[in-house]
C-alpha cells in the first residue's frame, strides 16, 4: 500500500509539471500583455521598462523555473490587467465555483445512478426507454445551448429565475456562501442543472451499461437459483459490483465540472474562477491563465489518486493480485 501511494505521489508530480511546463509556455505567446497595460502614448523606454520590471526579457527558463518555484509557495504572481495577486483573485473567486461545482455533482449523482439502476433493471419498459431518449439531449447538446434554452424559458418567458449573477450571499469568514439566502439559492439552479446535465446522462448510461452486464454474469444467476428476492440481487449483488466503474466517473466528474464551468459562468456570468479564465484569455493575462490551469490540473491529479485508493479500499481483487504477485516473486 505504501509503496503503491509512492509511486502514485511521483506520478502526480510529474503530471503536475508537465501541465505547468505547457500551460506557462503556450500562454507565453498568448499575446504581449505589455500593449494592453499601456496606452498608445506610451514610450518604447516606458514600454520597456514595463517589461524589465514584470521579467518577460528574461530567457524561457528563467521565467518557467520562477513560475514553480512560485507555484509550489501558492504564488501564481501579479495579475497583469488587475495589478492583484492571483492566489488572491482566484481564492475570492473559488467558492462561488465550489459551491456550483458541489450542488452540481449531487444533482448528477443522486440523479444519475437511480436513474441508471431503473433503466438496467427494467430495460424493457416504456419509461426506461423515455430516460433513455432524454439522456441523448443531454449527451448531445452543448452547455451554452441548455444554459440559453434555461434562460429563455425560466428568466424571460416565465420570469421565476434570475438569468445571471449570483444573488445575495453571507460572509462567513474570508467565504461567501449562497446556501444561506434563498436568492443565492434561485440564481444557483440554472447554472447547476446546466452543468449537470451532462454528467447525469453520462452516469446514468454508464450505471445501465453496468448493471446489465453484471446482471449477465453467473454468480447473479446462482443467486436467482438459491431463490433470492429481486431486491437482495438487484441491490446487494449486482448494483456493489456495478460501484465500482461508478466511483472513477463520480471522481473525474468533479474535476470535469469544475473545467467546464467555464461555459456555464460565461453563460450566466457566474463569479467563478471560470468567469475568471475567460476574462483573463481576452486581456493575455498570463499569470491568471496559468495559475488557474495548474489549480484545475491540481483538482484532477488528487481526485484520481483519491479514486485509486478508493479502488484498492472497494475491489478486493486488486489486494489478491498484489499478494499473488508479491508470492510469485518472492
Amino acid at each position: 500500500m505504501v509503496s503503491f501511494l509512492i509511486r502514485r505521489v511521483v506520478q502526480a508530480i510529474l503530471v503536475m509539471l508537465a501541465v505547468a511546463f505547457l500551460s506557462f509556455s503556450m500562454f507565453n505567446y498568448a499575446g504581449d500583455p505589455v500593449n494592453n497595460m499601456v496606452g498608445q502614448e506610451a514610450s518604447r523606454e516606458d514600454r520597456a521598462e514595463l517589461r524589465e520590471r514584470l521579467g518577460l526579457n528574461d530567457p524561457f527558463p528563467v521565467q518557467f523555473a520562477r513560475f514553480v518555484g512560485n507555484a509550489i509557495q501558492g504564488n501564481f504572481g501579479i495579475s497583469y490587467q488587475l495589478q492583484r495577486p492571483v492566489a488572491d483573485l482566484i481564492a475570492e473567486r473559488m467558492p462561488a465555483t465550489l459551491e456550483l461545482v458541489l450542488v452540481s455533482a449531487i444533482l448528477a449523482l443522486s440523479t444519475g445512478i437511480p436513474l441508471g439502476v431503473y433503466c438496467g433493471i427494467a430495460r424493457h419498459s416504456w419509461l426506461s426507454r423515455f430516460f433513455l431518449t432524454i439522456s441523448l439531449v443531454g449527451v448531445s447538446l452543448p452547455t451554452f445551448v441548455i444554459g440559453i434554452f434555461l434562460i429563455y424559458i425560466f428568466a424571460v418567458t416565465l420570469g421565476v429565475l434570475p438569468s445571471f449573477g449570483r444573488g445575495g450571499v453571507v460572509e462567513l469568514g474570508w467565504w461567501k456562501t449562497s446556501f444561506l439566502t434563498a436568492d443565492g439559492w434561485r440564481s444557483l439552479i440554472m447554472p447547476a442543472i446546466t452543468l449537470s446535465l451532462f454528467q447525469t446522462t453520462l452516469i446514468m448510461r454508464l450505471v445501465r451499461a453496468e448493471m446489465l452486464e453484471v446482471m449477465r454474469t453467473d454468480y447473479i444467476k446462482f443467486a436467482r437459483a438459491r431463490g433470492l428476492s429481486n431486491r437482495a440481487i438487484n441491490f446487494g449483488h449486482a448494483l456493489k459490483n456495478t460501484l465500482v466503474p461508478v466511483i472513477t466517473i463520480a471522481g473525474l466528474n468533479i474535476g470535469a465540472l469544475i473545467a467546464f464551468s467555464i461555459i456555464t459562468e460565461t453563460v450566466f456570468q457566474w463569479p467563478g474562477m471560470g468567469l475568471l479564465f475567460i476574462q483573463a484569455v481576452s486581456f493575455a493575462d498570463v499569470p491568471i491563465m496559468s495559475g488557474y490551469l495548474v489549480l484545475v490540473a491540481l483538482v484532477f491529479v488528487t481526485i484520481n489518486l483519491i479514486v485509486d485508493l478508493l479502488y484498492y479500499a472497494v475491489d478486493p481483487r486488486l489486494k489478491v493480485d498484489r499478494g499473488t504477485s508479491a508470492g510469485r516473486i518472492a
